[in-house]
């Protein structure tokens, strides 16, 4: 029996080459995001036994922002980083959104921040503007 090697089978499931090219850390993690429908490949929502090609998009749903990748080479067996990162690329439209996504996180997050819990006197004088107003709970 002879084994089979990559250039008799150009084809991997969509699971296997999300895990190899380190996007999830295992391959459930995988298959439950393919299945949960985060994973998206040529605007299609795939099965995770679908074969995946060279030049194919997969879109990838992380973090609140959608991010597309072009395939550019098949592996089923996980590597170093530095060769998973070899196995695709990031279209230039993901990009810009990420850097565009990453300045409105860096300007939302400095509105957001507060002291932490109110002190006793602060809900003390909630409670009085609340009793003023008639929105008292």
């Amino acid at each position: 029996m002879r084994k089979t090697t990559q250039q008799d089978n150009p084809e991997v499931r969509v699971d296997k080459w999300l895990w190899a090219a380190r996007f999830y850390k295992t391959r459930r993690l995988a298959n439950d995001a393919i299945q949960g429908g985060k994973i998206k490949l040529n605007g299609i929502k795939p099965k995770p036994a679908k074969a995946i090609k060279e030049g194919m998009l997969i879109s990838i749903h992380l973090g609140g922002l959608e991010r597309v990748f072009r395939v550019k080479a098949l592996s089923n067996k996980r590597g170093p980083a530095a060769l998973a990162q070899t196995l695709y690329e990031e279209t230039p439209e993901s990009m810009q959104l990420l850097a565009e996504f990453k300045e409105n996180l860096k300007a939302g997050a400095s509105i957001i921040r507060t002291d932490g819990r109110p002190s006793k006197k602060d809900r003390r004088l909630i409670h009085r503007f609340k009793q003023k107003n008639g929105n008292c709970y």
